[in-house]
């Protein structure tokens, strides 16, 4: 393999913080990421940080703008310590959190982990790592280190760096992770389905469905105005006889699944269904009975114009696919289907979350349940939803950009993973995307992107090219909703 080698010469951070010397660090570039991977031991000092006085720090990994780590860390430490983790934000975003600062003007979200052990390991993501202690006795931590850096180190340190020309990868760590998630049951024709709720159009909406399962349902203001033929109907009971139903009445009564694979969407529109005072209240089987019996004045419909994405997981004559290897890890195949087990005692499905990144380069994972055309959704062993399509020029559906080239990685193309026009949170979020191929002009020049900008910035200078994708020449739509697997 040819290499090169360059010198890298790292400026300094503040020096008032800590002086760490003869590291023997390792990176190796893949565009604008570099492995790192050293042990040290490091001797504490008074933790600079405001409100922190007398107690010790001693810093790891030095925070720079722009600069984020991700990794593991192994520690042995003569005194019991806590793990720091800090976070790059803006002024809006300090408020109402726990921050860490030097001079008050430049801040950090801090989070602190308060192991109080003398030895440990840690996976972390942020713009700095620390180790803590809240005493003023003075420390020393043996700690090891291996994972990545986008930006610039900042310690001096003279190192080679070996790049990688020949076959340049991608090594995220934590890049897929299970996400076990809650199911519900529902009604189709008499029969039971098995479903998950992981967004909703409208906030307050989100919020109560997210406290009544224990798992949080994401704003998604996007598929609020989704068109009607990219929806179906999902009835939901506000009184009636108790069950296990969202509001503690009947099931929902769904009207269609994946084996009217013509009608069915995962988007649902909800309409909120209450029996009048003095009617005989009963069980609904199906679409039909509800309408039957709004149509003769015993139950009152509340169109409520809210959009929920409910993927079904077993509906009557069929079930999602279940992988066949149940072993999540980091080179595991993208296709093969996207569940690891489905448990009907406990009500809950685990699905492989993927990594990717957001349009700020912002970590996301996303699961996958659904897709047109059926091409892609057998490949990824997930459900066939033709009725997507009607999205592909709507803006209920987000741009996605994957990678068909370039650096080898985890994402779906067996390149980098991809990158979102959007992240929980934003006013555009949607589950739903619309796929867009990446390919480098030069696979030899590719480089490591991870923002929307960076894709923007590249494209205009003819580096890549941008198209929409079309697998056997039909309109490519995925419903991938974002979650937190770790909550």
């Amino acid at each position: 393999m040819n290499k090169l080698i360059a010198i890298l010469i790292i400026g300094i951070f503040v020096a008032s913080i800590i002086s760490v010397s003869s590291i023997s660090d390792q990176f190796v570039d893949a565009g604008s990421r570099k492995k790192i991977h050293f042990t040290q031991t490091i001797t504490s000092s008074e933790d600079p940080g405001q409100g922190h006085q007398n107690h010790q720090l001693a810093l790891i990994l030095s925070p720079n703008e722009g600069t984020l780590y991700d990794g593991s860390m192994t520690f042995t430490s003569s005194e019991p310590v806590e793990i720091v983790v800090l976070h790059e934000i803006n002024s809006q975003e300090a408020k109402g959190q726990p921050t860490w600062t030097v001079d008050g003007n430049t801040v950090y979200g801090l989070s602190l982990i308060d192991l109080e052990e003398k030895s440990g390991s840690f996976e972390f993501t942020g713009a700095a790592l620390a180790l803590h202690s809240s005493n003023s006795k003075e420390f020393t931590v043996t700690v090891s280190v291996d994972g990545w850096i986008r930006g610039q180190p900042v310690e001096v340190i003279m190192q080679k760096i070996e790049f990688e020309k020949e076959d340049p990868s991608l090594l995220l760590s934590r890049t897929n992770v299970p996400a076990t998630i809650p199911m519900h049951k529902g009604i189709y024709e008499g029969n039971q389905i098995l479903y998950i709720i992981t967004d909703g159009s409208d906030e307050d909406y989100a919020k109560i469905l997210s406290e009544k399962q224990g798992w949080n349902v994401e704003l998604a203001p996007a598929i609020a105005g989704v068109p009607e033929d990219a929806l179906q109907k999902l009835f939901i009971f506000k009184n009636g006889i108790k069950g296990d139903g969202i509001y503690g009445f009947q099931d929902e009564v769904f009207s269609s699944t994946p084996s009217q694979e013509s009608e069915y969407s995962a988007l649902n529109s909800i309409i909120e269904v209450t029996w009048k005072i003095g009617q005989k209240e009963k069980i609904f089987e199906s679409v039909a009975d509800v309408i039957t019996a709004e149509e003769g004045g015993r139950i009152e419909f509340n169109e409520t114009g809210i959009v929920l994405n409910t993927p079904q997981i077993i509906w009557p004559d069929g079930q999602m696919m279940v992988r066949s290897d149940k072993e999540i890890t980091d080179e595991m195949p993208y296709g093969g289907g996207q569940i690891i087990e489905i448990n009907e005692e406990e009500l809950n499905v685990t699905f492989v979350a993927h990594r990717g990144w957001g349009p700020n380069g912002i970590t996301i994972y996303y699961i996958v349940t659904d897709a047109t055309p059926s091409g892609p959704a057998e490949t990824m062993g997930v459900v066939s939803s033709p009725t997507s399509a009607n999205l592909l020029t709507h803006y209920g559906a987000v741009d996605l950009f994957q990678f068909k080239n370039g650096i080898k990685g985890s994402g779906p193309l067996g390149f980098q993973p991809g990158i979102a026009g959007a992240a929980l949170g934003d006013t555009n979020y949607s589950p739903m995307w619309r796929i867009y191929l990446v390919e480098w002009n030069d696979a030899e020049s590719a480089r490591i992107l991870e923002t929307k900008s960076d894709i923007d910035s590249f494209r205009a200078d003819d580096l890549i090219s941008v198209s929409i994708a079309r697998p056997t020449n039909a309109d490519h739509i995925v419903n991938c909703p974002f979650i937190d697997p770790f909550q």
